[in-house]
């Protein structure tokens, strides 16, 4: 059939699809928030405090001013206290009575000195401690500080390393700082820290860590949008994360074919760039008649025209196709067996897996292990995908697993949509 059809539409159904998928262009979850806890908003303290005759007078002007908003003088009063108090629940009023002040103020500044002010009193109870150092961080972010926001995240996870949140936040600071490597793990790992304790992180979180590493071209791209669909199964998932995987790892004809089975398979097929480049390669690589199927599907579910030029003349073509149809794959499937080469066994198998014949295909392809010129990684990710087909989950499974070299990372995603199946 390679001299019936034209590469040029194919080119251009190419050039549609490199633009970039939609994973690359999600935004960022909501900003750390410079949202003060709201125990440093209640009105006097939350906690006996023991103040001395020393400082008291002092101590107790400063919290006159603040209550009053006495904007004018609450700098002398602060001042003031501060030089007096000397134990660390004098130093901890003070700060909480200066955090009040700049928050009334909206000074952000201002806050993240009170803040720190708190958490080096010594006075702050110890359950409050996380949740102050994750705000100042906040803050931080918000203005731009990024090395002291990474600071305060990482003094946060030197006490609780799972801390999910912390995780996340951090991994947007790295992020901000062009260190996306290490955001993209971070990411990561706020995910698992999540997943280990007991819930299951937000679907933002995959998009924006997919974002992270997609825009970095980083590998780790392709994990991440495979844990996505794991989590968050959909046709917009699975349609993405193909997206994903086709423009990082630049597959070759045949393994983009297959990536397009997969797409089909999940309900992800969409544009005229998916249908087209699919039915021209199944129809020059054995599948007329899964190229006949797969653009009737589409044009009785209006997703393509046939009137384009894109698809006019394949659609013309594929109807005049009289190669490996139904009738005739019988006598194939004999000749295959018989032949000790494999390459007429692997393209029996897919011509019949392109007719839904899915256990006769395995059968095929079974052979085509045995015989002589064995592509194996192809022979076995095409043996996965026609079990994983047929329901066989164990069957596919373990074919999908003996995948090596390039094709191994579609490998991966068949097997993520196997574990999905019931």
């Amino acid at each position: 059939m390679k001299s019936t059809l034209t590469n040029a539409p194919l080119a251009l159904a190419a050039a549609a699809l490199a633009g970039a998928p939609a994973s690359a262009q999600y935004n960022a979850p909501p900003p750390p928030r410079q949202e003060i806890p709201a125990a440093a908003q209640s009105p006097g303290p939350e906690r006996t405090i023991d103040i001395s005759r020393q400082a008291a007078k002092a101590l107790q002007e400063l919290q006159a001013a603040v209550e009053s908003n006495d904007v004018a003088n609450i700098p002398a009063r602060l001042a003031a206290a501060q030089a007096v108090a000397r134990t660390a629940d004098e130093k901890y009023f003070v700060a909480r009575m200066q955090l009040k002040a700049a928050t009334q103020s909206k000074d952000q500044a201002a806050i993240a000195a009170a803040i720190e002010a708190m958490l080096a009193s010594g006075g702050l109870e110890p359950a409050k401690i996380t949740a102050f150092t994750r705000e100042l961080g906040n803050i931080h972010f918000k203005n731009k500080d990024y090395s002291k926001a990474a600071a305060a995240f990482e003094r946060v996870l030197a006490g609780e390393p799972n801390n999910a949140d912390a995780l996340a936040l951090l991994a947007e600071t790295k992020n901000s700082q062009g260190q996306a490597s290490q955001a993209a793990g971070l990411m990561q790992r706020a995910i698992s820290a999540k997943s280990a304790g007991g819930q299951k992180a937000e679907e933002n979180w995959y998009k924006r860590a997919i974002a992270i590493a997609y825009q970095a071209q980083l590998p780790s791209a392709m994990e991440l949008s495979r844990q996505w669909v794991a989590a968050y199964p959909s046709p917009a998932s699975w349609r993405d994360a193909l997206r994903i995987y086709r423009k990082l790892a630049k597959p070759d004809e045949l393994t983009t074919l297959d990536t397009l089975r997969l797409a089909r398979a999940t309900g992800a097929l969409e544009g005229d760039a998916d249908f087209h480049v699919y039915a021209f390669t199944a129809a020059e690589n054995a599948a007329a008649g899964e190229a006949r199927a797969v653009v009737d599907e589409a044009v009785a579910a209006r997703q393509i025209d046939p009137g384009k030029p894109l698809f006019k003349d394949i659609i013309a073509t594929l109807r005049a196709d009289r190669s490996m149809t139904r009738e005739s794959l019988p006598e194939l499937t004999r000749n295959a067996l018989a032949d000790p080469a494999a390459r007429l066994a692997v393209r029996t198998g897919d011509a019949l897996y392109g007719y839904g014949e899915y256990a006769k295909a395995a059968e095929l392809y079974r052979a085509a292990l045995s015989k002589s010129g064995a592509d194996t990684s192809l022979i076995n990710l095409h043996l996965g995908m026609a079990l994983a087909r047929a329901g066989d989950k164990a069957g596919a499974t373990a074919a999908l697993n003996a995948v090596t070299g390039p094709r191994a990372e579609l490998a991966k995603y068949w097997l993520v949509y196997v574990a999905a199946r019931t």
